[in-house]
């Protein structure tokens, strides 16, 4: 599946041409999951007030997944409102993406991402609709952990590397 953005505009005041996607799409899929890289998911509670959270992340067939237990502030947050952030400094550029996230619970697909989760070092196993590990931050609860797909509607990219720039790209 091709995730291609559908209009781009141009966000710089400095006079930088504007950023193709394939910048930061490219930067996803070479540097997770083995750069130690941590993702800021941002979803809304029910009574509208905004969550973070740190998570790790990685960019299989150009989809974001992350993960979260079923306990958690984000996964209640995310049942209720699948509308979310996520943001992520990538080598020479800064990027936040927009969009709704949905578990994933079908078996092929979990083995598909545990088993990238795995050559990256966190050495995850589907197990009960989620993942099950040896270890997991602390703050995740217990397992087993739900896997959400960020379904992307807008992304914004800011340049701190040449080529300068900054972007937003609409899904």
């Amino acid at each position: 599946m091709t995730n291609e953005p559908i209009s781009t505009r141009n966000l710089d005041r400095d006079g930088h041409a504007e950023l193709p996607w394939s910048r930061p799409r490219d930067l996803l899929a070479t540097d997770t999951p083995g750069s130690d890289l941590t993702f800021f998911v941002g979803t809304v509670r029910p009574d509208g007030r905004p969550h973070s959270a740190g998570v790790g992340a990685i960019w299989v067939d150009d989809a974001l997944y992350f993960v979260g237990g079923a306990g958690t502030r984000r996964s209640r947050n995310l049942a209720a409102n699948p509308a979310c952030s996520v943001s992520v400094r990538l080598r020479g550029i800064d990027l936040t993406m927009e969009g709704s996230a949905h578990r994933v619970d079908d078996p092929d697909t979990l083995e598909r991402i545990a088993a990238v989760y795995r050559s990256g070092g966190w050495p995850a196993v589907v197990e009960n609709g989620g993942f099950n590990a040896s270890f997991m931050a602390p703050s995740a609860g217990p397992a087993p952990w739900h896997l959400y797909r960020l379904t992307l509607t807008r992304a914004i990219g800011v340049a701190g590397a040449e080529p300068y720039g900054a972007t937003r790209w609409d899904f």
